[in-house]
């Protein structure tokens, strides 16, 4: 835990506590919000094969975690915590553009 506590510079036990459920409750409930939002599409195991329907699930599982993800962390009071690792993660994805701060309206 304290390799943990070093690398994302956190203060407190009970910090690392609360970040750990926020990964927790995001993955779970991106997970189950994945499938009824598929099936809204006619998506689901019974109508598509198994090679097109994971696939699916696995893109459409991605955005719905990031948004959950500073979402909860938001309400959990990680805000920044969860902000700056969400964009550290979409830039190691490639998609730092997303996030990028030098935006400007023209």
């Amino acid at each position: 835990m304290a390799k943990f506590k070093e690398r994302w510079n956190i203060k407190s036990n009970w910090q690392l506590f609360v970040i750990i459920v926020v990964f927790a409750v995001t993955g779970s409930t991106a997970a189950y919000l994945s499938k009824p939002i598929l099936s809204t599409f006619g998506i689901s195991k019974d109508t598509v094969s198994a090679w097109e329907y994971y696939p699916l699930y696995i893109l459409l599982l991605f955005p719905i975690y990031q948004v959950l993800l500073v979402s909860f962390g938001f309400l959990f009071g990680q805000f920044s915590f969860f902000w700056t690792f969400e964009k550290k993660l979409l830039q190691s994805c490639g998609l730092g553009f997303l996030v990028n701060k030098k935006r400007t309206l023209k």
